[in-house]
């Protein structure tokens, strides 16, 4: 109601503003004001009815200041006129809105509200660009749902959705504004984290870890997670290539009993007591 309140109180300002200057001073581009932060503000309805508003009080106005047409009918001709204007004003905005809608969902995923696969890798090779430029470290995290299928399975797939908004949720509040979190297959979600590195992550994910767990304890799921974390001192030429490595990190977790952390630095790391063979960035002991 605040916008509302707020555009009415423009719409009378503007009224009396346009009486006192006169028939002499055109203000229709200042008309458009309250109409705009009406219809940004609220709703388009709440913009039609601000347009309709706005062409009444200029009516009126023009009535009240005496001004002399050669036929009766040419004010309310021009009232016309004016709130076809605003209208077309309110129909640009509302489309406008629609179409950043429509741009949020097509980088959303629909059940969890991260960014869906396609962008995440748009915005990955973004960052390996950026980070190729200026030298700078880049991770990636790979996480598995562990026991997701068996959540689906005990208590159906509305409760398995939630799970996975909830561990969304999770992400997006423990990490920082500047990590990319995406949802990148059924039960599997990515963190790309700029200008970040090995240490660092460390720090961030075992505390990360231990609050999804807590999450996923406190739901009564039967849930654990397998992550890996890749730290990138000399970034891959593509995105399909750095998710593919972080893929292979965390598989290592599930190949060896899942609900665990495996860290790596790319080229040429000794973390976690495993490290990439540059030579066809295959995982090897």
């Amino acid at each position: 109601m605040f916008w509302v309140s707020l555009g009415i109180v423009l719409v009378c300002a503007m009224g009396a503003l346009d009486y006192v200057t006169g028939p002499e001073l055109s203000l229709s581009f200042f008309y458009l004001v309250p109409i705009t932060i009406i219809t940004l503000g609220t709703d388009w309805r709440y913009g039609i009815l601000a347009a309709i508003a706005c062409a009444g009080i200029w009516l009126t106005v023009d009535i009240y200041d005496g001004v002399t047409y050669t036929h009766p009918l040419v004010p309310y001709w021009n009232a016309l006129i004016r709130l076809g204007f605003f209208l077309i004003v309110v129909f640009f905005i509302r489309v406008n809105d629609k179409l950043q809608s429509e741009v949020v969902m097509a980088r959303t995923d629909f059940v969890t509200g991260v960014y869906n696969t396609r962008y995440f890798h748009e915005l990955a090779q973004t960052e390996i660009e950026r980070s190729a430029r200026y030298n700078h470290e880049l991770t990636i995290v790979f996480i598995d749902i562990d026991n997701f299928k068996t959540v689906n399975d005990m208590f159906g797939h509305l409760e398995g959705d939630r799970a996975l908004s909830t561990v969304a949720a999770r992400l997006r509040d423990s990490l920082r504004k500047t990590d990319i979190i995406a949802r990148v297959g059924g039960d599997e979600f990515a963190i790309l984290m700029p200008e970040t590195g090995a240490d660092v992550v460390q720090i961030i994910m075992t505390k990360l870890q231990n609050n999804l767990l807590t999450e996923m304890r406190r739901h009564k799921w039967p849930i654990t997670l397998s992550i890996g974390a890749l730290t990138f001192n000399k970034v891959p030429d593509s995105a399909d290539e750095m998710l593919n490595m972080a893929d292979q990190l965390m598989y290592t977790v599930k190949n060896n009993g899942k609900n665990d952390i495996h860290y790596a630095v790319y080229p040429g790391y000794e973390v976690s007591g495993r490290r990439f063979d540059q030579r066809n960035l295959s995982l090897f002991k």
